[in-house]
Protein backbone atom coordinates (compact mmCIF):
# COMPACT_ATOMS: atom_id res chain seq x y z
CA UNK A 1 0.00 0.00 0.00
CA UNK A 2 1.20 3.26 -1.06
CA UNK A 3 1.15 7.13 0.60
CA UNK A 4 -1.38 7.67 -1.36
CA UNK A 5 -3.59 4.63 -0.47
CA UNK A 6 -3.24 5.34 2.86
CA UNK A 7 -4.02 8.87 2.57
CA UNK A 8 -7.22 7.60 0.77
CA UNK A 9 -7.88 5.24 3.26
CA UNK A 10 -7.85 7.54 6.52
CA UNK A 11 -9.91 10.13 4.38
CA UNK A 12 -12.46 7.68 3.29
CA UNK A 13 -12.58 6.50 7.01
CA UNK A 14 -12.58 9.57 9.41
CA UNK A 15 -15.23 11.84 8.04
CA UNK A 16 -17.52 8.61 9.33
CA UNK A 17 -16.41 9.13 13.11
CA UNK A 18 -17.69 12.30 14.81
CA UNK A 19 -15.74 12.01 17.66
CA UNK A 20 -12.76 12.49 16.19
CA UNK A 21 -13.42 15.92 15.35
CA UNK A 22 -13.35 17.77 18.41
CA UNK A 23 -10.63 19.79 20.71
CA UNK A 24 -9.05 18.19 23.87
CA UNK A 25 -7.27 20.81 25.69
CA UNK A 26 -7.20 23.47 22.93
CA UNK A 27 -6.02 20.70 20.98
CA UNK A 28 -7.20 18.36 17.90
CA UNK A 29 -7.91 15.23 19.89
CA UNK A 30 -5.30 12.31 18.52
CA UNK A 31 -6.92 9.12 19.75
CA UNK A 32 -4.64 6.28 20.24
CA UNK A 33 -6.36 4.24 22.13
CA UNK A 34 -8.10 1.92 20.16
CA UNK A 35 -7.03 -1.48 21.82
CA UNK A 36 -9.08 -0.73 24.61
CA UNK A 37 -12.17 0.43 23.22
CA UNK A 38 -13.06 1.78 18.61
CA UNK A 39 -14.41 5.08 17.90
CA UNK A 40 -18.01 4.56 16.78
CA UNK A 41 -19.10 5.13 13.11
CA UNK A 42 -22.08 7.39 12.01
CA UNK A 43 -23.96 4.39 10.36
CA UNK A 44 -23.65 2.50 14.01
CA UNK A 45 -24.75 5.72 15.55
CA UNK A 46 -27.67 6.22 13.35
CA UNK A 47 -28.59 2.51 13.47
CA UNK A 48 -28.59 2.67 17.48
CA UNK A 49 -30.96 5.94 17.20
CA UNK A 50 -32.93 4.57 14.58
CA UNK A 51 -34.03 1.70 16.69
CA UNK A 52 -34.81 3.68 19.77
CA UNK A 53 -36.48 6.54 18.11
CA UNK A 54 -38.93 4.12 15.72
CA UNK A 55 -38.49 0.25 16.65
CA UNK A 56 -38.11 0.11 20.33
CA UNK A 57 -39.94 -3.43 21.17
CA UNK A 58 -38.78 -6.95 22.95
CA UNK A 59 -38.14 -8.92 21.13
CA UNK A 60 -39.22 -12.61 20.48
CA UNK A 61 -42.63 -11.60 22.64
CA UNK A 62 -44.53 -9.51 20.67
CA UNK A 63 -46.73 -10.06 17.49
CA UNK A 64 -47.64 -6.44 16.86
CA UNK A 65 -45.47 -4.64 14.11
CA UNK A 66 -42.48 -2.93 16.35
CA UNK A 67 -41.72 -6.35 18.31
CA UNK A 68 -41.82 -7.96 14.40
CA UNK A 69 -39.47 -5.50 13.33
CA UNK A 70 -37.27 -5.19 16.65
CA UNK A 71 -36.95 -9.05 16.26
CA UNK A 72 -36.36 -9.05 12.14
CA UNK A 73 -33.07 -6.34 13.20
CA UNK A 74 -32.21 -8.36 16.26
CA UNK A 75 -31.68 -11.94 14.58
CA UNK A 76 -30.65 -9.92 11.26
CA UNK A 77 -27.77 -9.02 13.12
CA UNK A 78 -27.18 -12.24 14.68
CA UNK A 79 -26.99 -13.67 10.86
CA UNK A 80 -24.59 -10.92 9.80
CA UNK A 81 -22.20 -12.25 12.42
CA UNK A 82 -22.81 -15.74 11.55
CA UNK A 83 -21.29 -14.84 8.37
CA UNK A 84 -18.78 -12.62 9.31
CA UNK A 85 -16.40 -15.18 11.52
CA UNK A 86 -17.82 -17.73 9.07
CA UNK A 87 -20.03 -19.65 11.83
CA UNK A 88 -22.38 -22.81 10.14
CA UNK A 89 -25.48 -21.69 11.33
CA UNK A 90 -26.75 -18.68 13.38
CA UNK A 91 -27.41 -20.66 16.05
CA UNK A 92 -23.59 -20.63 17.15
CA UNK A 93 -23.79 -17.06 18.01
CA UNK A 94 -24.57 -16.00 21.43
CA UNK A 95 -25.27 -12.59 22.43
CA UNK A 96 -23.04 -11.27 25.42
CA UNK A 97 -23.00 -8.11 27.18
CA UNK A 98 -19.18 -8.41 26.05
CA UNK A 99 -16.13 -11.28 26.06
CA UNK A 100 -15.81 -11.13 30.09
CA UNK A 101 -19.52 -12.48 29.92
CA UNK A 102 -18.70 -14.95 27.24
CA UNK A 103 -15.88 -16.52 28.56
CA UNK A 104 -18.13 -16.64 31.96
CA UNK A 105 -20.84 -18.13 30.28
CA UNK A 106 -18.37 -21.02 28.97
CA UNK A 107 -16.44 -21.56 32.48
CA UNK A 108 -19.69 -22.12 34.37
CA UNK A 109 -21.79 -23.79 31.82
CA UNK A 110 -19.17 -26.28 30.08
CA UNK A 111 -16.30 -25.99 33.49
CA UNK A 112 -18.79 -26.77 36.19
CA UNK A 113 -20.20 -29.57 33.94
CA UNK A 114 -17.13 -31.20 32.83
CA UNK A 115 -14.30 -30.64 35.04
CA UNK A 116 -13.36 -32.60 37.64
CA UNK A 117 -10.15 -32.87 40.58
CA UNK A 118 -7.09 -33.04 38.36
CA UNK A 119 -7.96 -31.84 35.18
CA UNK A 120 -5.95 -29.52 33.82
CA UNK A 121 -6.66 -25.80 32.16
CA UNK A 122 -3.59 -24.36 30.19
CA UNK A 123 -3.74 -20.19 29.71
CA UNK A 124 -0.93 -18.20 28.75
CA UNK A 125 0.82 -15.76 30.71
CA UNK A 126 0.02 -13.11 28.64
CA UNK A 127 -3.94 -13.54 29.13
CA UNK A 128 -6.28 -11.07 29.99
CA UNK A 129 -7.96 -11.11 33.55
CA UNK A 130 -11.07 -11.73 31.94
CA UNK A 131 -9.52 -14.71 30.65
CA UNK A 132 -7.54 -15.46 34.24
CA UNK A 133 -9.88 -15.18 36.61
CA UNK A 134 -12.80 -17.01 35.46
CA UNK A 135 -11.01 -20.16 35.15
CA UNK A 136 -8.99 -19.33 38.71
CA UNK A 137 -12.94 -19.33 40.06
CA UNK A 138 -13.77 -22.59 38.25
CA UNK A 139 -10.63 -24.23 39.08
CA UNK A 140 -11.30 -24.19 43.08
CA UNK A 141 -14.76 -25.29 42.52
CA UNK A 142 -13.99 -28.41 40.75
CA UNK A 143 -10.55 -28.93 41.56
CA UNK A 144 -8.99 -28.92 38.22
CA UNK A 145 -5.47 -27.12 37.98
CA UNK A 146 -4.16 -24.69 35.76
CA UNK A 147 -0.88 -24.78 33.91
CA UNK A 148 0.92 -21.42 32.42
CA UNK A 149 2.46 -20.98 29.01
CA UNK A 150 5.55 -19.06 28.98
CA UNK A 151 6.68 -16.51 26.60
CA UNK A 152 9.62 -17.14 24.58
CA UNK A 153 13.11 -14.93 24.20
CA UNK A 154 10.97 -12.23 22.09
CA UNK A 155 8.35 -11.97 23.95
CA UNK A 156 5.80 -14.28 22.12
CA UNK A 157 3.38 -17.34 22.63
CA UNK A 158 6.11 -20.00 23.53
CA UNK A 159 4.66 -23.19 21.24
CA UNK A 160 7.64 -25.56 22.44
CA UNK A 161 6.34 -25.43 26.01
CA UNK A 162 2.94 -25.64 24.72
CA UNK A 163 3.41 -28.83 23.37
CA UNK A 164 5.19 -30.15 26.47
CA UNK A 165 2.45 -28.68 28.69
CA UNK A 166 -0.03 -30.82 26.79
CA UNK A 167 -0.69 -34.35 28.46
CA UNK A 168 -3.99 -36.50 28.30
CA UNK A 169 -5.20 -34.67 31.79
CA UNK A 170 -5.46 -31.19 29.96
CA UNK A 171 -9.29 -30.32 29.41
CA UNK A 172 -9.41 -27.04 28.05
CA UNK A 173 -7.02 -24.11 26.24
CA UNK A 174 -7.95 -20.88 26.70
CA UNK A 175 -5.47 -18.24 25.13
CA UNK A 176 -5.58 -14.86 23.20
CA UNK A 177 -5.47 -14.54 19.23
CA UNK A 178 -4.01 -11.30 19.84
CA UNK A 179 -2.23 -9.97 23.00
CA UNK A 180 -3.46 -6.55 24.04
CA UNK A 181 -0.07 -6.34 25.55
CA UNK A 182 2.30 -7.16 23.83
CA UNK A 183 0.91 -7.11 20.44
CA UNK A 184 2.17 -10.47 19.35
CA UNK A 185 -0.41 -12.64 16.80
CA UNK A 186 -0.49 -16.17 18.50
CA UNK A 187 -0.55 -18.92 15.93
CA UNK A 188 -4.05 -20.52 16.82
CA UNK A 189 -4.44 -22.75 13.75
CA UNK A 190 -1.39 -24.28 15.36
CA UNK A 191 -2.26 -24.54 19.13
CA UNK A 192 -6.15 -25.61 18.13
CA UNK A 193 -4.59 -28.53 16.32
CA UNK A 194 -2.41 -29.73 18.76
CA UNK A 195 -5.33 -29.11 21.97
CA UNK A 196 -7.45 -31.36 19.51
CA UNK A 197 -5.08 -34.37 18.93
CA UNK A 198 -4.21 -34.34 23.14
CA UNK A 199 -8.29 -34.18 23.55
CA UNK A 200 -9.12 -30.85 24.69
CA UNK A 201 -11.34 -28.11 23.86
CA UNK A 202 -9.98 -24.86 23.10
CA UNK A 203 -11.42 -21.08 23.82
CA UNK A 204 -10.11 -18.53 21.92
CA UNK A 205 -10.12 -14.58 23.09
CA UNK A 206 -10.64 -12.75 20.00
CA UNK A 207 -10.95 -9.27 21.10
CA UNK A 208 -7.69 -8.17 19.69
CA UNK A 209 -8.22 -9.91 16.41
CA UNK A 210 -11.72 -9.55 15.10
CA UNK A 211 -11.23 -5.60 14.33
CA UNK A 212 -8.84 -6.23 12.54
CA UNK A 213 -8.09 -9.55 11.02
CA UNK A 214 -10.62 -11.99 8.75
CA UNK A 215 -11.40 -14.37 11.33
CA UNK A 216 -13.22 -17.58 9.91
CA UNK A 217 -14.15 -20.30 13.06
CA UNK A 218 -14.21 -22.90 10.31
CA UNK A 219 -10.94 -22.85 9.23
CA UNK A 220 -8.96 -22.27 12.29
CA UNK A 221 -11.62 -24.93 14.23
CA UNK A 222 -12.14 -23.37 17.57
CA UNK A 223 -14.97 -25.18 20.14
CA UNK A 224 -15.54 -20.97 21.14
CA UNK A 225 -14.43 -17.86 20.27
CA UNK A 226 -15.17 -14.31 22.12
CA UNK A 227 -15.46 -10.73 21.19
CA UNK A 228 -16.49 -7.56 22.16
CA UNK A 229 -18.92 -5.14 20.00
CA UNK A 230 -16.86 -1.73 21.45
CA UNK A 231 -13.99 -2.82 20.33
CA UNK A 232 -14.83 -3.49 16.84
CA UNK A 233 -16.58 0.00 16.07
CA UNK A 234 -20.30 -1.20 17.85
CA UNK A 235 -21.51 0.56 21.09
CA UNK A 236 -20.57 -1.19 24.68
CA UNK A 237 -22.66 -3.49 26.54
CA UNK A 238 -22.70 -5.94 23.26
CA UNK A 239 -20.21 -8.71 22.70
CA UNK A 240 -20.77 -11.94 21.38
CA UNK A 241 -19.72 -15.90 21.63
CA UNK A 242 -19.17 -18.31 19.03
CA UNK A 243 -19.45 -21.94 19.98
CA UNK A 244 -19.80 -25.08 17.70
CA UNK A 245 -23.76 -26.47 17.55
CA UNK A 246 -22.83 -29.53 19.30
CA UNK A 247 -21.12 -28.65 22.29
CA UNK A 248 -23.42 -25.50 22.73
CA UNK A 249 -26.27 -28.74 22.90
CA UNK A 250 -24.68 -30.00 25.46
CA UNK A 251 -23.93 -27.20 28.04
CA UNK A 252 -26.74 -25.97 30.50
CA UNK A 253 -27.95 -22.49 30.74
CA UNK A 254 -25.78 -20.43 32.19
CA UNK A 255 -28.16 -17.81 33.68
CA UNK A 256 -32.18 -18.68 34.18
CA UNK A 257 -35.27 -16.46 33.64
CA UNK A 258 -37.62 -14.97 30.68
CA UNK A 259 -36.50 -15.89 27.51
CA UNK A 260 -34.16 -18.71 27.60
CA UNK A 261 -36.87 -20.79 29.03
CA UNK A 262 -39.08 -23.83 26.93
CA UNK A 263 -42.09 -24.22 29.13
CA UNK A 264 -42.02 -23.39 33.09
CA UNK A 265 -44.14 -25.36 35.60
CA UNK A 266 -44.08 -24.81 39.49
CA UNK A 267 -41.93 -28.30 40.05
CA UNK A 268 -39.72 -27.46 36.87
CA UNK A 269 -39.05 -26.29 33.41
CA UNK A 270 -37.71 -26.80 30.37
CA UNK A 271 -35.09 -24.69 28.38
CA UNK A 272 -34.99 -23.41 24.73
CA UNK A 273 -33.32 -24.20 21.88
CA UNK A 274 -30.31 -22.99 20.67
CA UNK A 275 -29.06 -19.95 21.02
CA UNK A 276 -31.90 -18.62 23.11
CA UNK A 277 -31.12 -20.86 25.97
CA UNK A 278 -27.98 -18.76 26.84
CA UNK A 279 -29.72 -15.51 26.33
CA UNK A 280 -31.97 -14.79 30.03
CA UNK A 281 -33.79 -11.63 30.28
CA UNK A 282 -34.29 -8.63 27.65
CA UNK A 283 -30.95 -8.50 25.85
CA UNK A 284 -29.58 -5.18 24.84
CA UNK A 285 -31.80 -4.90 21.72
CA UNK A 286 -30.78 -1.94 19.93
CA UNK A 287 -27.01 -2.59 20.85
CA UNK A 288 -26.93 -5.79 18.94
CA UNK A 289 -28.68 -4.42 15.93
CA UNK A 290 -25.96 -1.80 15.97
CA UNK A 291 -23.77 -4.56 15.94
CA UNK A 292 -24.43 -6.06 13.42
CA UNK A 293 -24.31 -1.94 11.55
CA UNK A 294 -20.42 -2.43 12.50
CA UNK A 295 -20.42 -5.72 11.12
CA UNK A 296 -21.34 -4.27 7.43
CA UNK A 297 -19.34 -1.51 8.41
CA UNK A 298 -16.76 -3.48 8.60
CA UNK A 299 -17.28 -5.87 5.97
CA UNK A 300 -17.63 -2.94 3.54
CA UNK A 301 -14.23 -1.44 3.95
CA UNK A 302 -12.58 -5.26 3.69
CA UNK A 303 -9.71 -6.25 6.31
CA UNK A 304 -7.57 -6.75 3.47
CA UNK A 305 -7.46 -3.21 3.05
CA UNK A 306 -7.37 -2.65 7.11
CA UNK A 307 -4.73 -5.25 7.75
CA UNK A 308 -2.12 -3.65 5.04
CA UNK A 309 -2.67 0.15 6.04
CA UNK A 310 -2.12 -0.89 9.91
CA UNK A 311 0.80 -2.63 8.84
CA UNK A 312 2.36 -0.06 7.28
CA UNK A 313 1.06 2.19 10.47
CA UNK A 314 2.68 -0.08 12.71
CA UNK A 315 6.22 -0.41 10.85
CA UNK A 316 6.43 3.61 10.98
CA UNK A 317 5.81 3.73 14.57
CA UNK A 318 7.93 1.23 15.23
CA UNK A 319 10.74 3.04 13.46
CA UNK A 320 9.67 6.26 15.19
CA UNK A 321 9.76 4.95 18.78
CA UNK A 322 12.98 2.73 18.29
CA UNK A 323 14.57 5.83 17.72
CA UNK A 324 13.76 7.09 21.00
CA UNK A 325 17.00 6.12 23.67
CA UNK A 326 15.81 4.54 27.08
CA UNK A 327 12.03 3.61 25.47
CA UNK A 328 11.73 -0.52 26.45
CA UNK A 329 8.89 -2.00 24.04
CA UNK A 330 7.71 -4.90 25.04
CA UNK A 331 6.49 -8.04 23.13
CA UNK A 332 8.18 -9.02 19.29
CA UNK A 333 9.08 -6.29 17.03
CA UNK A 334 7.48 -6.40 13.61
CA UNK A 335 9.67 -7.29 10.20
CA UNK A 336 10.53 -3.53 8.50
CA UNK A 337 7.27 -3.97 6.27
CA UNK A 338 5.16 -4.20 10.40
CA UNK A 339 4.18 -7.28 9.37
CA UNK A 340 4.08 -10.07 12.50
CA UNK A 341 2.46 -8.36 15.05
CA UNK A 342 -0.82 -5.56 15.61
CA UNK A 343 -0.61 -1.69 15.50
CA UNK A 344 -0.20 -1.44 19.20
CA UNK A 345 3.05 -0.70 21.64
CA UNK A 346 2.86 -0.95 25.31
CA UNK A 347 6.21 0.90 26.31
CA UNK A 348 8.05 2.27 29.43
CA UNK A 349 10.87 4.72 29.70
CA UNK A 350 13.63 4.54 32.06
CA UNK A 351 12.83 6.90 34.73
CA UNK A 352 9.38 8.76 33.85
CA UNK A 353 5.77 6.44 35.32
CA UNK A 354 3.60 5.37 32.17
CA UNK A 355 0.74 7.53 34.17
CA UNK A 356 2.47 10.55 34.25
CA UNK A 357 3.71 10.03 30.27
CA UNK A 358 -0.12 9.75 29.47
CA UNK A 359 -1.72 13.09 31.69
CA UNK A 360 1.14 15.05 30.19
CA UNK A 361 -0.15 13.66 26.93
CA UNK A 362 -3.67 14.78 27.45
CA UNK A 363 -2.87 18.14 27.91
CA UNK A 364 -1.24 18.15 24.18
CA UNK A 365 -4.94 15.95 22.81
CA UNK A 366 -3.21 12.98 22.58
CA UNK A 367 -5.13 9.97 23.80
CA UNK A 368 -3.23 6.72 24.72
CA UNK A 369 -3.40 4.48 27.65
CA UNK A 370 -1.19 3.83 31.10
CA UNK A 371 -2.04 0.98 33.30
CA UNK A 372 -1.69 -2.89 33.89
CA UNK A 373 -3.94 -3.31 30.83
CA UNK A 374 -5.76 -6.05 32.40
CA UNK A 375 -2.77 -8.13 32.34
CA UNK A 376 -1.03 -7.41 36.13
CA UNK A 377 0.29 -11.05 36.17
CA UNK A 378 2.28 -10.41 32.82
CA UNK A 379 3.50 -7.05 33.56
CA UNK A 380 4.55 -8.33 37.07
CA UNK A 381 7.03 -11.00 35.10
CA UNK A 382 8.22 -7.86 33.49
CA UNK A 383 9.25 -6.13 37.21
CA UNK A 384 6.84 -3.29 35.91
CA UNK A 385 4.03 -1.99 37.58
CA UNK A 386 2.17 -0.85 34.40
CA UNK A 387 3.35 0.77 30.85
CA UNK A 388 1.97 2.99 28.65
CA UNK A 389 0.29 1.74 25.75
CA UNK A 390 -0.66 2.96 22.18
CA UNK A 391 -2.50 1.24 20.22
CA UNK A 392 -4.12 2.53 16.22
CA UNK A 393 -6.75 1.35 13.82
CA UNK A 394 -7.33 2.23 10.65
CA UNK A 395 -8.35 5.92 10.84
CA UNK A 396 -5.37 6.86 12.55
CA UNK A 397 -2.78 8.58 10.07
CA UNK A 398 0.86 9.07 9.91
CA UNK A 399 0.27 12.57 10.50
CA UNK A 400 -0.80 11.64 13.84
CA UNK A 401 2.20 9.19 14.85
CA UNK A 402 4.24 12.42 14.19
CA UNK A 403 2.70 14.37 16.32
CA UNK A 404 2.42 12.05 19.41
CA UNK A 405 6.03 10.93 18.48
CA UNK A 406 7.00 15.54 18.68
CA UNK A 407 4.71 15.09 22.13
CA UNK A 408 6.40 11.83 23.23
CA UNK A 409 9.95 13.65 23.00
CA UNK A 410 8.93 16.72 24.50
CA UNK A 411 7.19 15.33 27.55
CA UNK A 412 10.91 12.98 28.02
CA UNK A 413 12.76 16.39 27.60
CA UNK A 414 10.49 18.05 30.00
CA UNK A 415 11.24 15.21 32.80
CA UNK A 416 14.80 15.07 32.02
CA UNK A 417 15.39 19.06 32.99
CA UNK A 418 13.30 18.13 36.06
CA UNK A 419 15.98 15.28 36.98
Amino acid sequence: MTAIQEKTLAAKTRSDFPLLHQQINGKPLIYLDNAATSQKPLAVINTLKNYYENDNANVHRGAHSLSIRATEAYEGARDKIAQFVNATSSQEIVFTRNATEAINLVAYSWGLTNLKPGDEIIISVMEHHSNIVPWQMIAQKTGAVIKYVPLTETEEFDLEQFKALLSNKTKLVAVVHVSNTLGCINPVETIINLAHQAGAKVLIDACQSVPHLAIDVQAIDCDWLVASGHKMCAPTGIGFLYGKKAILEEMPPFLGGGEMIGEVFFDGFTYGELPHKFEAGTPAIGEAIALGAAVDYLTTLSFKEIHAYEEELTAYLFKKLLEIPKLRIYGPKPTIDGKGRAALASFNIEGIHASDLSTLLDNEGIAIRSGHHCTQPLHRLFDASGSARISLYFYNTREEIDRFILALQETIDFFGMML
